[in-house]
C-alpha cells in the first residue's frame, strides 16, 4: 500500500507525517525555528528555516516509520498563509519574511481600497476586503518602504510555495492559498489582471496557480538528496493551512462546519457556490476541493489568549506540571471548571494582536472587563476560553446570516483535546460538537491531497469519506446554554463600545 506524507510549514514548527493509503498515519514529527518581532506588530520568519526544517522533519518521520523512499508515491504541502517571500533573479531571499500575524500595513491597506475604487469595487474584483495580515498590503509596504529590496524582488512567494520550490524547482501556488494574498479573482479561480493593474503590481511577480491535488512538480535530486526520498516523486499543490485542515476534517459538503482553536481560531464552512459577505466580515475563499469555495472567519488570538495566559499568569500550574509530569493546561482546565458558566460577569476580550474578523481592526487590544474582588485565577481561565469560543460564535452568526447552513461543528485543534473545552463551544455555539478519527490537522489534510492527486482516490470528496469518521459527539446543555445567549450580546457590545479608545491607545505605543 502506497505512503503519502503530508507537509505543513506553520508559524512555529513544521509538522510531516506519512499517510498510509488507507488514512492510518504511521509516524509525524515536528521541528521547531524561531520566529522575530523586531518592533512592535511586526512578524518576521527566515524563510530558509522552513526549508531545513521541512527537510528534517521529513527524515525523521521516514525513520521513524521505518519507510524506505521508494514506498512514498506523493507529497502534499500545507502551510500559514498570507506570509510574503521576496526572491530575487537569483532566487535568493531579499529579506525575511513578513508573516499572517503581521500588523505594519495599515497604511497599505487604506491605498489598496483607494487604487481599488473603494472597499464595494475591491470585493468585487476578490471577494474580500484589504487586511493587515494579507499578502498584497506586504508588497506595497516593501515598496513604499524598503525600495531597494523590492526593485531586486522578482518573484513573490507563499511560505509552502518557497518550500515547493526548494524541493521541485518550480514555482507554482494554488487556489486556496492564493486566495488569501487579496490578489486572486476568487469567482474565476486565477490572479486578478484587473487589481493587479490598479496596484502597479507585476503580474510576472506571481507564480501560477492551479487546483489543489493537482500535481506541480516533481522531487529534485538534490531536494531528495536532503530529504532521504528518492527524486521525482510528485508534488500536489497542496493549500493553505485553513482549507487543508479542512480537508483533514472532512469539511468537502455544505452543513458540516468545522471550529479549529488553535494559536489562531478558525471558523470554516463549505460552500458549492461562491457566497461573499457584503461587509467584509469574513473570508470567502476558493476551497481546496476543485471547482468549490469555503467562507472563514479567524480568530488572531484563540488558544493563543490561553498560551498567553498560561506563559504569564500560570508560573505556579506550569512549575506543578512539570512536577507531576502533565500538561500545564490540564491545571489551568480545572481551575476553569471551579468557575461558573459566565465568570460571574467576568468577561475576556481575546484581540491580544489586533483581530481579523468580524471587525478587521489591527488596533484591537485584549481586555479583561467585569473583573470584581469576587474573582478568582479560576474566573480568569475560564473567561479566556469563553472569550475566544464568543470570538468564534462571531463569525459562526455572521455565516448563518448568509444562509450558510450549519447543522454539525467538528472541532479540532487545542480546543477539541479538552473535553470541557468542546463542551464550553457546544454551549455557546447552540450547536453539536463532534470530533473525528484524525487530529493531524493540516499535514493530514495535504496527504489526502497527495493521495487523490496521484490516482490513489478519484476525487477529494472520496478519500474524505474513505478515511474520516466521527468519534465522539457533544450536545448543548440548555442551562449552560441559555447563560452563554445572554451574555454574547454584552460581549459583541463591548467591543463596539471601545473600537475608539483601542485606536487611542494603539497611538500611544
Amino acid at each position: 500500500m502506497s505512503v503519502y506524507l503530508g507537509i505543513d510549514i506553520g508559524t512555529s514548527g513544521t509538522k510531516t507525517l506519512a499517510m498510509r493509503e488507507d488514512g492510518e498515519i504511521l509516524a509525524s514529527a515536528t521541528v521547531e525555528y524561531p520566529l522575530s518581532s523586531p518592533r512592535p506588530g511586526w512578524s518576521e520568519q527566515a524563510p530558509e528555516d522552513w526549508w531545513k526544517a521541512s527537510a528534517a522533519s521529513v527524515r525523521k518521520v521516514m525513520k521513524a516509520a521505518g519507510l524506505k523512499p521508494d514506498e512514498v508515491a506523493g507529497i502534499g504541502l500545507s502551510g500559514q498563509m498570507h506570509g510574503s517571500v521576496f526572491l530575487d533573479r537569483d532566487h535568493n531571499v531579499v529579506r525575511p519574511a513578513l508573516l499572517w500575524n503581521d500588523q505594519r500595513t495599515a497604511a497599505e491597506c487604506e491605498e489598496i481600497e483607494r487604487l481599488a475604487g473603494g472597499r464595494t469595487e475591491l470585493i468585487r474584483m476578490v471577494a474580500n476586503p484589504a487586511l493587515t495580515g494579507f499578502t498584497a498590503p506586504k508588497i506595497l509596504w516593501l515598496r513604499n518602504n524598503e525600495k531597494r529590496k523590492f526593485d531586486r524582488t522578482t518573484k513573490v512567494l507563499l511560505p509552502k510555495d518557497y518550500v515547493r520550490f526548494c524541493m521541485t524547482g518550480e514555482f507554482a501556488s494554488e487556489v486556496s492559498d492564493a486566495s488569501g494574498t487579496l490578489l486572486l479573482d476568487v469567482v474565476n479561480r486565477c490572479w486578478s489582471t484587473e487589481l493587479l493593474q490598479k496596484l502597479d503590481i507585476c503580474a510576472d511577480l506571481l507564480p501560477p496557480v492551479f487546483e489543489s491535488e493537482e500535481v506541480t512538480g516533481v522531487l529534485t535530486s538534490s531536494a531528495a538528496t536532503a530529504m532521504g526520498l528518492k527524486a521525482g516523486i510528485p508534488v500536489v499543490g497542496g493549500a493553505g493551512d485553513q482549507a487543508a485542515s479542512a480537508i483533514g476534517n472532512g469539511i468537502v459538503r455544505g452543513g458540516i462546519v468545522s471550529a479549529t482553536m488553535g494559536t489562531s481560531g478558525v471558523v470554516f464552512a463549505h460552500s458549492d457556490e461562491v457566497q461573499v459577505d457584503p461587509a467584509g466580515r469574513l473570508h470567502t475563499f476558493c476551497h481546496a476541493v476543485r471547482g468549490k469555495w469555503h467562507v472563514m472567519g479567524c480568530v488572531l488570538s484563540a488558544g493563543g489568549s490561553l498560551q498567553w495566559f498560561r506563559n504569564q499568569l500560570c508560573q505556579q500550574e506550569v512549575a506543578a506540571a512539570k512536577r507531576r509530569k502533565i500538561d500545564p493546561y490540564e491545571l489551568i482546565t480545572e481551575q476553569a471548571e471551579s468557575a461558573p458558566a459566565g465568570s460571574e460577569g467576568l468577561f475576556f476580550l481575546p484581540y491580544l494582536t489586533g483581530e481579523r474578523t468580524p471587525h478587521a481592526d489591527p488596533h484591537a487590544r485584549g481586555s479583561w472587563i467585569g473583573l470584581s474582588l469576587r474573582h478568582s485565577k479560576g474566573h480568569m481561565a475560564r473567561s479566556v476560553m469563553e472569550g475566544a469560543t464568543f470570538a468564534m460564535r462571531d463569525s459562526l452568526e455572521v455565516i448563518e446570516e448568509m444562509n450558510i447552513p450549519v447543522r454539525e461543528v467538528r472541532a479540532s485543534g487545542g480546543g477539541a483535546r479538552s473535553e470541557f473545552w468542546r463542551s464550553m463551544q457546544a454551549d455557546i455555539y447552540g450547536k453539536q460538537v463532534v470530533t473525528i478519527n484524525a487530529s493531524e490537522g493540516p499535514a493530514y489534510g495535504v496527504a489526502l491531497l497527495a493521495a487523490a492527486g496521484t490516482g490513489a482516490y478519484k476525487s477529494v470528496e472520496q478519500a474524505c469519506r474513505a478515511t474520516i469518521s466521527v468519534v465522539t459527539k457533544t450536545r448543548p446543555q440548555a442551562k449552560t446554554r441559555k447563560v452563554y445567549d445572554k451574555a454574547f450580546p454584552v460581549y459583541q457590545q463591548l467591543y463596539r463600545s471601545l473600537r475608539d479608545d483601542f485606536a487611542a491607545i494603539s497611538e500611544l505605543v
